[in-house]
Formats: C-alpha cells, structure tokens, sequence
C-alpha cells in the first residue's frame, strides 16, 4: 500500500478575503448595534454575514443578495439604502468591492491593507500606553445631525441658559432639536417607520438622557452632560474653523464611535408608532382662528426654519373650533361592546342606537365612555375620504361598574389603580357608573357591605360622582341623557385646543365652578397619554408600589410623590435622620386630599419598614 502523505504541522492557510466587503463592514455594524442594545436581530445579521463570507462572487447591489441564506427582504433593503447613501456621498463611480477606509470589516482581515491595519494597531497601542494594555471600552456617540446628536445638543444648551427649568417637554424638545437634525423628528422617510425621535430611546437605554413625569419631561444626566459638552465644543470648533483632529479628540475625551450614514434605528415601539400615526394626522389639520399673537402653525417644524419664527406655544391640534363647526360624540370603548357577556354587551347598543345617540366605537386607554367634540368636515370632490377631523375631548369620563365586577377588581387590585389612572388622565370630572344588578352581590365573594362601602369611599374619600343604576338599561338611559345635556351645554362655545404636554394640568381654581372648561385636549393627546403598559417613569413605578400598602390609596401616594420623586429621594432623606423614631415619623405630617388631613405615623412607619428594613418583614 502506497504510504500516507505525511502530516503538515503549521498554521492554517489563511482565508481568501471577502469579494464583498463593503456590504459585510454594513452588516457587522448592524448586527454590533443590535447586540449593544439586547436586541434578537443580532442573530440574524450574524447568520447573515456567515452567508456573506461563504460567497465568492461580487454583488452589484443588494437585490443580488436575495439568492443568499439567511438575506430577507429587510436586511436587503436595508443594504440598497446604506448603497444608495454611500454613492451619494462618494460618487456613482465609487468602488463597493473594496473598502474606502483601511479598517476591514471585523471577523475577516483584509490581506491586502496589513500595512494601514499594523499601523491602526500601533496608534491604538499608543493610546492605551498606561493602561495596562486592557483596550479601552469605546463609547457611543451619535452621528452628525442624527436624532440623538440634535437632542443631547439641545438639552445642553437649555441648561445652560440662565433661569433655566432644566428639563423641556417632549413638544418643545422637538421643535428645537429640528434645527440640529437632518432627519425629522416627526414625519418618517419614506419607505421606513421610523423617526429621529426613535434615536431617543437608545439615548435613554445608554444612560444619557432621563425621561420622568408625566407628561414626560426630559433630563440630561451626568453621562449626557459630559457627552453633549464634548458635541457642542466640537461644533463651536467647526464654526471658528478650527479642525480638530481625530486621534486628539480621542486622547482628550473618549474614542468614538462612528455610525454609518444609514443606519437604521431598531429601537422603535409600539408607543412611538402611535406618536406617529398622531403626528400624521396633526400635520394635515390648519387653523381654524387667529389669535392675538399671530397665527400658530399646526403640524410638523421644518428643519431649516429659523427658531424666531417658531410659534411660543406650539399646539399640536392648533386653533379652536367655533359655534356650529362641531358635534358632541359619545365614545364607547370597545370592551363594552365585545366579549364576556355577548347578549348584555349588545343590549347597550342596541339601547343606544333606539334612542337617537350619535355614538362611535373606539379603544380608549381609561375609562368606558367619554365625549368629543368633533369637527364637521364635508368630503372634497374627487378625493376617496374626507379630510382628518379634529376631536377634542369633554372633561366628563365615565368608568362602569357591575358588581361582580366591581367586586373582582377589589380583589385583584384594579379598582385603585383604575380610580388612580381617571384622576390622572386629564379630565376633571370622572363619573362612576354602579349598576345594582338586583341580587347579584348577595353571590359574591365578598360581603355587600364592604362594596357598598367602597362605592362610599369613591364618592365621599376619592371625589367622583357616584351614579347607581339597576341594569343595562338604565345606564343606556343615563348615558343618553348625559350626551343631550353635554350638546346642549356646548352648543355656543367656542372650544380653544391646548397641549397638556406643554402647559400641565390646569388648576382647580381656573374654571368657574357651573361654567364648562372650554380649553379642552385633543382625543390623540389624552388616548397616547392614558396607555396603561407603555413606558413607565420612575415616578410612575414608586406611585404603584406606593398603592401595594394597605390603606395607601392614591391620594397619599400622589402627596408622598410631590415631596419625593423616586424611591432614591426617599432614602436619601431617611439616611439624613438621626434617630429610628425620627424616620417612622419622616411621612406622618404629610399632608393629602381635599381636606388636607395628616398622612398618620402607622402608615408613615409601614413605608419605612418596607423600604429600609433588611430582609423579610416580621
């Protein structure tokens, strides 16, 4: 037998370079991008850069790449767009098959650029010099004129302005940070779903940027303000002319992290979509009155108007709506009319629909029924739909109780927070509908008197207006009543739009006590603004912790947050005490409700022994 060719002992030979490697440095930075940020996709674009290395052919475009594993749709488009950007930038001309810069792609050195790359590696050794030879950890930093790069540039120098609050409302942030992006913070580019103001989730994510409050407001933390003075001294530099050079810039502040001209952020939610649906709808609307500042301008800031001409007040919905341009519309929430009880749920209808009531199915984020004044607007020959109307929302939200229901929503904790979102949506003047249901209650779990006595407390403690009814069809009968006697309060008034996001909550002495707010919010505004599993603010998750106690309704939890924003403030006072009566007794003088009576030391003493006492509580 002929003997076996001898074993070679060495290094492997080295792989042949990607004929692609522009469109694989693209893929490697969306798949870094995606893994920096906890996102799935990440796999996807490492299968798919697997595909890619194993190819050995030139791909003209992305569309070519469809024959490959792993290369959907998105991912090509994806490519075609980063293309598109990059022969825009350089030239129809440009080279795609190799790369313009000396870095190759991560994953696969390129043989051809061992001199550039061996001297890439030297600078970085130099800069590390002292560092014990641990590379330094980059950190991120917002293209140019991107989204993050135009809000992290705008908080920092709201701040910097004297008298300044030190944070800005999303509306007004918006409106600013335009002038500093290229990208809308709006209106998506076509063929995307996404907006500059995607980028802000990431800025919050990194640690840069606080969103608390609602309506939010947004802070710079101590991260955002090192990272944003670095932008801001870079772009003074740019304006004085002076070039500054990069390796410096690393040696001064931090190594940067450059991201392609394209990239596309993944961050979005289904929050953000909402917004953006709004905002489509908001940039179609025009002004219906003038005012005495001038005329305000509804949707969308155009990236090159100058901040002078921003209007003080930016309303989203801008304008009023005048005598006779409107109706009143009672909205169901869509609950009521589906599930459960199919035959009950559509005997309300059907009541409804007898009486004559002008009444539209909607999902509402709180409540069962509201009232909108929505425009009148006839249809424009030759178009297929009519123009978007504007709605604004009546101060009077209905919550409907049976009592079995009424009774499970003790149990599992609902009815507090639900009395808890109504007195926080906005709207002054929440109704709780109780319907009897006959003997229903005496089959409960929990006893009559104690439902009765929290239908009591919701009236008497919590300040709604309790109405009791016997059936479905007393509760058609009032919500009937109520829709004619709304029209009939509304009839002559001219309705002005406000932006709760903007100017907050009116006070309680503002409107005179008989007479009807006119100043009323868009139905968008306060649906967005109402979403029970959205993003929640630090302060949102204290209130809810806060309402966990027994006996801490959301009275005491709002007065306790007015003093103390997050659990963080708490602590920090209580460590401030010196002595252990003092901290039980921290909350008791705190004053909540109406009526302004004392928080108490039992439930000032049970919050300090939930939040500092070291393990189980005895």
């Amino acid at each position: 037998m002929p003997s076996s060719e001898p074993v070679r002992l060495g290094r492997k030979r080295a792989l042949p370079s990607c004929p692609n490697p522009l469109f694989l440095k693209w893929l490697t930075e969306l798949r870094d991008e995606a893994r920096e940020k906890g996102l799935k996709i990440q796999y996807t674009y490492q299968k798919a850069i697997s595909s890619l290395n194993k190819y050995p052919l030139p791909l003209q475009n992305a569309k070519e790449a469809k024959i490959l594993q792993n290369f959907g749709d998105g991912i090509c488009k994806i490519l075609d767009e980063k293309l598109q950007q990059y022969y825009r930038e350089n030239g129809q001309n440009a080279p795609i098959h190799s790369l313009p810069i000396a870095v190759p792609p991560s994953g696969r050195p390129d043989n051809n650029s061992q001199a550039p790359l061996r001297k890439n590696v030297a600078g970085d050794q130099a800069k590390e010099k002292g560092g014990g030879g641990r590379k330094k950890k980059r950190e991120y930093v917002p293209q140019k004129r991107s989204g993050g790069y135009a809000v992290l540039l705008t908080l920092y120098r709201q701040s910097q302005i004297p008298g300044s609050k030190g944070y800005m409302f999303k509306i007004e942030l918006q409106a600013e940070a335009q002038l500093l992006c290229d990208k809308s913070f709006t209106v998506p580019d076509l063929g995307s779903k996404y907006t500059a103001w995607s980028s802000v989730s990431t800025l919050i994510q990194k640690n840069l940027v606080i969103k608390t409050h609602s309506p939010a407001r947004y802070f710079l933390t101590e991260d955002g303000r090192a990272l944003a003075e670095g932008l801001d001294s870079a772009e003074q530099g740019r304006k004085d002319g002076q070039d500054m050079d990069r390796e410096e810039v690393g040696n001064e502040e931090r190594d940067e992290v450059e991201v392609g001209p394209g990239v596309v952020d993944l961050t979005g939610s289904d929050e953000e979509e909402d917004e953006k649906e709004e905002n489509k709808k908001q940039s179609t609307e025009s002004v219906a009155c003038d005012t005495d500042e001038g005329r305000e301008e509804g949707g969308t800031v155009s990236a090159r108007e100058p901040l002078d001409s921003q209007p003080a007040s930016i309303k989203p919905n801008g304008g009023c709506l005048l005598p006779g341009t409107y109706e009143i519309i009672l909205c169901v929430d869509f609950i009521e009319t589906t599930g459960g009880s199919h035959h009950r749920k559509q005997e309300l209808v059907k009541e409804l629909q007898r009486n004559g009531v002008n009444f539209d199915i909607r999902k509402l984020s709180v409540g069962d029924f509201l009232w909108v004044a929505r425009e009148k607007v006839a249809p424009v020959p030759g178009q297929l739909r009519a123009p978007a109307r504007r709605e604004l929302v009546l101060d009077y939200i209905i919550e409907r109780k049976r009592m079995d229901d009424l009774c499970g929503s003790i149990i599992d904790g609902r009815f507090r927070e639900q009395k808890f979102r109504l007195k926080r949506c906005g709207l002054r003047r929440p109704i709780y509908l109780v319907e009897e249901c006959g003997t229903a209650a005496s089959h409960l779990s929990l006893p009559e008197t104690t439902l009765q006595q929290a239908i009591i407390n919701t009236q008497v403690v919590d300040g709604f207006f309790v109405k009791r009814v016997e059936d479905v069809r007393e509760s058609a009968a009032y919500l009937t009543v109520m829709t004619r006697y709304l029209t009939k309060l509304y009839q002559n008034r001219t309705l002005i739009c406000r932006s709760r996001e903007l100017e907050g909550d009116r006070p309680d002495d503002e409107e005179e006590r008989g007479a009807p707010s006119c100043s009323l919010i868009s139905f968008a505004e306060f649906n967005h603004g109402a979403i029970k599993n959205k993003c929640q603010t630090v302060r949102e998750v204290f209130a809810r912790q806060l309402m966990q106690i027994s006996g801490l309704s959301g009275d005491k939890a709002a007065a306790i947050l007015d003093r103390y924003n997050t659990p963080q403030s708490l602590l920090t006072t209580y460590d401030r005490c010196t002595s252990e009566s003092e901290k039980e007794k921290l909350l008791s003088s705190i004053r909540y409700g109406k009526l302004k009576r004392n928080l108490g030391p039992a439930l000032s003493k049970t919050v300090y022994q939930l939040y500092c006492t070291q393990g189980a509580l005895s």
